[in-house]
């Protein structure tokens, strides 16, 4: 599933801010109840001592019309009264008063807050106990008010969701904000992303529009990657050429050859026409096998990399060389130390490309050539495979042009692939290649780096 920056921006912020918003609601609406209830409390007191100074001044008989419209408007509902003396005789007031729900109120106290039960619904009451004298009668009078639960709590519930309408409209403003700046924050982004979709696949330019710091790293990362697969592109095409202007020659060469074989007089002159064909048709195979193991190389396109004991290659390589070309006159050696000389690598591609160095010694070294030297030694963590013969020199300002592609020092057989394959290799293995200027004859040598378990 794919993910969107956006989205997740507004979840890492949004997220806890509602959270947050959450909690302070309920928090304020557990607040607003309780201060409901006080307020509502607050406004019984008011209320009793209004009723008992009424009914003083009274002696009894009424109370104001300000008491009344306290009792018939007050907050939470309609509130009741009752008024007894100290015989217990009703004074004034509701003639029953509520039930309490328990039934142990303390008896010596001014006054006093319980749920009670009045007309099967559920009540607040403040009991008030006032000295008087009404009527000639002297004593403790009991004021007693009390206002329906129902409407208290519905009080309460609307100055609650008063307060929860506040924190959310707050949290869907910041919502909204978060939203417009997070959108406005990743416009740079997207704006980047117009800009690279509209481009066209040959347009591989550095991207140099303004974004933000934490953007720069990956257009940095995007320009290095348009250089790097513009270069590649450029090597292809830059191969390709080079592939068709060799094999061009060698192609028209088999060509002519097979109408000179239509064209033969005799069976075996065509025979011999044909041999002909074979051995240019097997060059030219050889030649196009280079150019993709050049190409292999350049790219790291190899096998798995294993463990690789160049001890044992190069020593398997001076053997072939010694049966392949005895008839030559040329001497092979080897040299290497005991132990086994590890490189990780892909053995295919090493192989090739010591092969190529070997057949570059035997094929420019001249018919003056009479020894070639295979070496192997380990400096430190790294491992040097060295060819040497006592051949044709190069002369050191030569040595960048036998290092290119189709490069020789002379013209002569080969097709100037074998060190720029053995170099391409080198690098593909975290090595290199280097030819010395010695005094006589010529030396190349491949660096690669040991194996970890080895150096």
């Amino acid at each position: 599933m794919r993910s969107s920056l956006r989205l997740r921006l507004l979840v890492i912020i949004l997220a806890p801010l509602i959270a947050l918003g959450l909690a302070i609601g309920v928090w304020r609406v557990a607040e607003a109840r309780r201060m409901a209830n006080e307020l509502l409390d607050r406004n019984l007191m008011f209320t009793a001592v209004a009723v008992a100074r009424d009914v003083a001044l009274s002696d009894g008989d009424t109370i104001s019309r300000e008491t009344e419209r306290l009792l018939s408007e007050a907050a939470g509902g309609l509130i009741r009264y009752h008024v007894y003396g100290p015989d217990g005789v009703l004074v004034t007031g509701y003639a029953q008063p509520p039930v309490p729900l328990s039934r142990r109120l303390p008896p010596d106290r001014a006054f006093a807050y319980y749920d009670a039960i009045y007309r099967g619904a559920p009540v607040r009451v403040l009991r008030l106990r006032n000295q008087a004298s009404i009527g000639g009668v002297t004593g403790t009078y009991t004021v007693t008010v009390w206002q329906d639960l129902a409407g208290r709590n519905a009080f309460a519930l609307a100055l609650a969701m008063r307060a929860f309408a506040v924190i959310a409209t707050l949290i869907v403003a910041v919502a909204g904000l978060v939203w417009f700046g997070v959108r406005l924050g990743l416009k740079p982004l997207t704006d980047l992303e117009d800009a690279i979709s509209r481009r066209s696949p040959q347009d591989l330019s550095p991207i140099r529009r303004p974004v933000p710091v934490e953007a720069r790293g990956i257009v940095e990362r995007l320009n290095t990657l348009f250089e790097r697969l513009r270069e590649a592109l450029e090597a292809q095409a830059a191969f390709v050429s080079d592939a068709a202007h060799q094999l061009r020659n060698p192609v028209a060469g088999l060509r002519a050859l097979a109408e000179a074989i239509q064209t033969a007089r005799d069976l075996p002159t065509a025979q011999a026409r044909a041999a002909e064909m074979a051995r240019a048709a097997a060059e030219t195979g050889a030649l196009a096998e280079r150019l993709l193991t050049l190409e292999r190389a350049r790219l790291g396109a190899g096998g798995e990399r294993r463990p690789v004991d160049l001890v044992a290659l190069i020593a398997a390589l001076a053997e072939e060389a010694r049966q392949r070309d005895a008839a030559a006159g040329v001497e092979v050696a080897f040299a290497a130390p005991s132990a086994p000389a590890v490189v990780g690598g892909d053995e295919v591609m090493l192989r090739e490309a010591f092969v190529n160095l070997i057949d570059n010694a035997f094929i420019h070294g001249g018919p003056e050539m009479r020894h070639v030297r295979l070496s192997v030694a380990r400096r430190g963590g790294e491992i040097t495979v060295e060819v040497a013969d006592d051949g044709r020199s190069v002369a050191p300002e030569l040595v960048p042009r036998i290092l290119a592609r189709f490069g020789q020092a002379a013209p002569g057989k080969g097709a100037g692939l074998g060190l720029s394959i053995a170099e391409a290799v080198a690098r593909a293995h975290g090595g290199r290649l280097e030819v010395p200027s010695p005094v006589a004859g010529f030396v190349v040598r491949m660096h690669l780096p040991a194996a970890p378990g080895d150096a």
